[in-house]
């Protein structure tokens, strides 16, 4: 059975070099400015395997909050019944996807922050979840997405997620406090190594308030975010320099040592450092190629 990686850091426009889903299989869409600043990125996605074929998928945790829309064949994801409209909630395990068929759908990246104003509870609630969209949203916002498999054409289906996305903010909450926002942000600029009580310190919190707000806004502690900053800061000293030794990068990572590095992947990635940098050598070749 193929497998391939998917992973997106923030300075990805679609995805990064490792992910081995087809360049062409994935369009951003423009959005509208109402809702710029809540949603990061609108990716259309659609993908045909031959009959009887499938493709295991691993998708490298990034922290975001994300609704999935499908109206083509969905993908499983475990022993879950595939379901079309979805919010997956943050996490730090890589998600394991087994896909096939005709596929087609909309992944919305929420920014950090927008979540709990749009899904209308703490983001902390749906952490490691997927749970069905319609569960969370005003019963109206989910019947008008269920219809989009009626719908003619990928432009009008668009259309329709984007006006109930703006539809669930005229709804909504009010936003993230911009002291969480400002410390997730200083603490993936530091790449996981700045620890709780200093980050507290520099936002002007407490160390009790910062939890509180990180697990309302953002769903994971800021340990748990230290561990996937960490984590991101690896994989782009892999992107510079990938034929740098395991040693060297947990030096230059913040991790204790080699081991503690290779457990690091095994939880975050679900595979060992050699097999992450295999199938990410092998999807970034098909990529230049």
């Amino acid at each position: 059975m193929a497998q391939r990686l998917f992973l997106r850091l923030d300075e990805d426009p679609v995805q990064g070099p490792e992910s081995g889903t087809p360049e062409a299989s994935l369009r951003v869409q423009p959005l509208p400015p109402a809702l710029r600043p809540f949603v990061a990125q609108m990716l259309l996605y659609r993908e045909c395997f031959a009959p009887g074929s499938e493709v295991v998928e691993r998708v490298i945790p990034d922290g975001a909050v994300r609704l999935v829309v499908q109206w083509g064949d969905a993908p499983a994801a475990g022993p879950d019944v595939r379901r079309t409209l979805l919010a997956i909630g943050p996490s730090t395990a890589p998600a394991v996807l087994r896909l096939s068929g005709r596929m087609a759908g909309l992944a919305i990246t929420l920014r950090h922050g927008a979540a709990a104003a749009l899904l209308g509870l703490p983001v902390g609630e749906i952490a490691g979840l997927a749970l069905p969209l319609q569960a969370l949203w005003p019963r109206a916002g989910g019947e008008a997405l269920s219809a989009l498999a009626d719908l003619e054409d990928d432009a009008s289906r668009v259309r329709l997620v984007q006006q109930a996305l703006l539809q669930r903010l005229r709804e909504a909450g009010a936003a993230a406090p911009c002291q969480a926002v400002q410390a997730l942000q200083l603490l993936m600029q530091a790449g996981g190594r700045l620890p709780v009580p200093a980050l507290a310190a520099e936002v002007g919190l407490g160390e009790r308030r910062l939890q509180q707000l990180f697990g309302a806004q953002f769903g994971l502690s800021p340990r748990r975010w230290s561990r996937l900053a960490r984590l991101h800061r690896c994989l782009r000293e892999l992107r510079a320099q990938p034929q740098r030794s395991w040693a060297e990068v947990a030096l230059d990572g913040g991790f204790f040592d080699q081991s503690h590095l290779a457990n690091e992947f095994r939880a975050l990635c679900g595979c060992t450092p050699a097999e992450y940098r295999r199938l990410a050598v092998s999807e970034s070749s098909k990529t230049a190629g």
